[in-house]
């Protein structure tokens, strides 16, 4: 999710954004977290209303909850809030995977190739963090490569929640070599142009190692 603005009020917001976004998704400021304009402004040695835009895009992005005094808290998610994430990310990326067996091109497929090598050395190396990164740039890379930014943001954001939901939890080796064969299912079956195939192979990742690893 980008911030707009070419001001230097513009790209002050931005840097406190992506600093807070960043701080929030890696869990060095973890759920439950109440974030304070004044603190935050004195930190980042900036003035209150950057970092008061940058809170409020949080608040908006969901990452971001009113607390029970109107402090803004760091959100935590309940399973219900997954089991519904899981939903949504299905029905959003189903549009991505349809749109892409159509347009995407070989070097959209070669870039996914690519991020799948990076991820199998991450995972062999013991890189869990990188990871996870590789594995968000996997699937908004669909959605790039299906001209759909909108459904990118989207996805993006959700990213987020899953971020979020996966802090504290450490996932054996196998399940990181699962994740990997879970995305190369579904790659072939974009690059054979095979919906049904790449629809299948995508529900299977959300619904088995996507989510559960976060358990």
């Amino acid at each position: 999710m980008s911030v707009l603005g070419t001001s230097g009020r513009g790209r002050l917001t931005s840097a406190a954004y992506e600093r807070l976004r960043e701080g929030i998704l890696r869990g060095d400021i973890p759920v439950g977290s109440v974030l304070g304009e004044k603190g935050l402004a004195a930190e980042f040695q900036m003035s209150r209303t950057p970092v008061r835009e940058a809170l409020r895009l949080l608040l908006k992005e969901g990452l971001l909850e009113v607390g029970p005094r109107r402090q803004l808290v760091v959100r935590g998610f309940t399973a219900e809030h997954r089991a519904e994430i899981v939903e949504v990310r299905e029905a959003v990326e189903g549009v991505a995977i349809r749109h892409a067996c159509q347009v995407m091109s070989v070097d959209d497929f070669d870039h996914l190739r690519l991020l799948l090598l990076r991820q199998r050395r991450a995972a062999n190396e013991g890189r869990e963090d990188d990871f996870i990164d590789l594995d968000e740039a996997f699937h908004l890379r669909i959605a790039e490569g299906a001209k759909l930014p909108i459904v990118r943001d989207i996805l993006g954001q959700l990213r987020g929640f899953v971020r979020v939901m996966r802090l504290g939890a450490r996932r054996h080796p196998r399940h990181l070599r699962q994740v990997l064969a879970e995305h190369e299912a579904i790659v072939n079956a974009l690059e054979r142009r095979d919906i049904d195939a790449a629809l299948a192979a995508l529900a299977a990742h959300l619904h088995t190692t996507e989510y559960e690893l976060g358990d």
